[in-house]
């Protein structure tokens, strides 16, 4: 009798375990959310780097052996500045004999103008001295001009980036002696992807450039040219230009930069999209792209069809989404159909 009294207590006390157990709500996965939204812009990132405005490999438009050379890597140096000398030896004595044989051929041609107003000598012999006369002169300055060319000065102010030759070196004509770069410069330098062409010849399109070195600034710029062919697989290359004044001395540029070039696209003239944190996105590897909706205290899965990713971490909806749903935007790969979830701030 006392064994059956036991048996009947153990089993109302492992029935009433049970039913509390069951009666214990199950928690809530506690999820992010974030609003899908209809943007007016949407903003295309690339890297991209400050190129020189100006900048040249200087060369000698003659041959010889460098006599003098002022300067070394990094100096700086005003315009007109005597970069480099070739011996000027050989082109000094060319110019020598042609200056000697100019001064014969005027002498000659004078005495024969003289000689023709006095009707002393035909047309045929003044008009072979005057011919004479011109083709010394064009001689003469040719070799002037030459012996000039064994100077090599800055056609811009700048600074000597490289230098491709030294003292006593022999040259040759058109032969890079040096790399003079302007260190201001108000222009940058980006790939665009072949998909990405069409924006260019976009007016609404609107450029802004965001330096490493002054992070949070971002200055206007507009489309200065591009390469509208290339062989580089990897795009074309496009050059931007700063469009506002720069503070002296506030925001130095220089060549070499780093930067990012955001392009602002605007939406209204395109077919609306939508636009979701790419960490929405949930694509498993069963395939497909798809989205968590919350509605009311859980949530479904959608499937979308993805647009092109924006800015730092967005993404474009071409269809599937309607502006103002919800959709979770952290642990989608945890989430089952229909389960219930505590939205948290």
């Amino acid at each position: 009798m006392l064994y059956r009294t036991l048996l009947i207590m153990l089993c109302g006390l492992l029935t009433y375990g049970c039913n509390r157990q069951r009666l214990q709500p199950v928690p809530e996965r506690r999820v992010k959310v974030t609003t899908v939204l209809r943007p007016d812009f949407i903003d295309k990132d690339f890297a991209g780097m400050s190129t020189a405005d100006n900048a040249a490999n200087l060369a000698f438009k003659v041959g010889g052996q460098i006599e003098r050379i002022d300067v070394s890597e990094g100096t700086a140096i005003p315009k007109g500045f005597l970069i480099a000398r070739l011996d000027p030896k050989e082109y000094e004595l060319q110019r020598d004999a042609a200056r000697s044989a100019f001064q014969t051929a005027q002498s000659q041609f004078e005495r024969a103008q003289r000689l023709l107003s006095h009707e002393a000598i035909s047309r045929a012999e003044y008009e072979s001295a005057q011919t004479a006369y011109i083709q010394a002169k064009s001689a003469y300055d040719n070799t002037a001009d030459i012996l000039r060319q064994t100077r090599l000065t800055a056609p811009f102010a700048g600074i000597i980036e490289k230098k491709f030759a030294d003292l006593y070196q022999r040259v040759q004509a058109g032969e890079s002696i040096v790399r003079l770069v302007d260190p201001v410069t108000r222009s940058v330098r980006f790939t665009m992807p072949e998909s990405g062409l069409a924006l260019l010849g976009d007016t609404t399109v609107r450029y802004f450039v965001e330096f490493d070195n002054y992070r949070g600034v971002r200055f206007p710029a507009y489309l200065k040219d591009y390469v509208r062919t290339s062989s580089d697989a990897s795009g074309f290359p496009v050059t931007l230009g700063l469009r506002e004044p720069l503070p002296k001395g506030r925001y130095d540029i220089s060549p070499g930069m780093s930067c990012i070039i955001t392009l602002q696209i605007d939406q209204n003239s395109r077919i609306l999209q939508t636009a979701i944190p790419l960490s929405a996105v949930y694509a498993p590897i069963s395939g497909g792209t798809f989205v968590w909706i919350v509605e009311g205290d859980s949530v479904r899965l959608r499937e979308i069809v993805l647009g092109e990713p924006f800015g730092r971490n967005m993404t474009t909806v071409e269809s599937g989404l309607s502006g103002g749903e919800r959709v979770v935007t952290a642990g989608v790969y945890r989430l089952q159909e229909g389960e219930k979830v505590e939205i948290i701030k």
